[in-house]
């Protein structure tokens, strides 16, 4: 049996191993690695993206209020009233009865009744004569179709110098002039407002007449304006007239005239 003898190391061994030892690579003590994080999938979720201060190629201004002129005042200067007829006597009116109509007085009306085609029939006051005035009456057809017409006479003179201020039953308006017996239109037919179609109706006619001016309305709307220097000043009528075959029936009541009074 050998016998196994140590020897103890030489002091240069012992350096000798301590520089080999510290020559080695140094493995590093393994470590533990953190398990992945799962994240979870996106969901398809879309929000919509807030435009805060969208452009805009033109600049918008402001809406702006800008003041209407004030309306002009169509019956300047009514005065106090000069005179009215309730129509409760007619001794101011003449009337007259014919084969192709007639005018009659009704209660608290007079009643131009017209039975014969084409024909004309009117009647005038025979005071006052009137100048500058406003006056107003309420006209009631009850039988009137198309061009059938009624209305207001104004600065009558005779029967053959006045105006004649015409509505017709399909909704128009004019004003005739008749001087010296010759006939014209100084306004023709134009489409009235606030004139009804047809019959039966009651329409309040009005007329403000200063110097050659003269204005027109119907139920308090405006209608038109004529200037006309040949005839200034005169008495009131009435009137209506048949177009065509068919018979035409129109109340007139409730006359009122007033003064003017404008400093011109």
């Amino acid at each position: 049996m050998y016998k196994m003898i140590f020897k103890k190391p030489s002091r240069w061994m012992i350096i000798l191993s301590i520089l080999l030892t510290s020559c080695l690579p140094i493995t590093p003590s393994p470590t533990t690695s953190p398990s992945p994080t799962i994240q979870p999938s996106p969901t398809s979720t879309l929000t919509p993206t807030v435009v805060w201060f969208p452009p805009t190629p033109t600049r918008t201004p402001f809406p702006t209020s800008t003041p209407l002129p004030p309306t002009p005042e169509l019956r300047p200067g009514l005065g106090e009233i000069i005179f009215q007829d309730d129509f409760k006597t007619a001794d101011a009116w003449a009337l007259s009865v014919t084969a192709k109509g007639s005018v009659a007085l009704g209660k608290n009306k007079l009643t131009i009744a017209i039975s014969a085609p084409k024909t004309y029939v009117s009647s005038a006051r025979s005071q006052p004569v009137l100048g500058n005035f406003y006056a107003e009456i309420t006209a009631s057809p009850n039988l009137c179709r198309g061009l059938d017409e009624y209305g207001l006479l104004i600065r009558v003179n005779s029967e053959q110098d006045y105006y004649r201020f015409s509505l017709s039953c399909d909704g128009q308006t004019r004003l005739d002039r008749l001087y010296h017996g010759q006939a014209s239109s100084p306004q023709p037919w134009m489409p009235g407002s606030w004139i009804p179609v047809g019959t039966p109706g009651t329409l309040r006619l009005a007329v403000w007449a200063v110097g050659n001016e003269m204005r027109f309305f119907v139920n308090n709307g405006y209608q038109f304006t004529v200037r006309d220097p040949l005839l200034t000043s005169g008495r009131i009528g009435i009137f209506a007239r048949s177009a065509g075959d068919n018979a035409v029936t129109v109340n007139f009541s409730d006359l009122v005239v007033r003064e003017i009074t404008l400093n011109r």
